[in-house]
């Protein structure tokens, strides 16, 4: 299972999303749950390239799945 989103990898929304399969169907799961989300920094950058390097791309999003695909 790959949990995407853009806030920070820590206490992000996507945390709570991967606590409740582990809790609720882990018995479900192929492989492990994994997070794309932004790095754990004070806060959002607002530089376009910046932000470009900080948010979750289609290339990241692809690596990952890979990844997990190879599990």
């Amino acid at each position: 299972m790959l949990i995407v989103h853009e806030a920070n990898l820590t206490c992000g929304v996507g945390a709570e999303v991967a606590a409740l399969v582990a809790d609720e169907a882990f018995e479900y799961l192929d492989g492990p749950i994994t997070r794309l989300c932004g790095e754990d920094i004070p806060a959002m950058p607002f530089a376009i390239t910046l932000e470009e390097a900080y948010m979750p791309n289609t290339g990241k999003v692809s690596e990952a799945l890979r990844k997990l695909a190879a599990y």
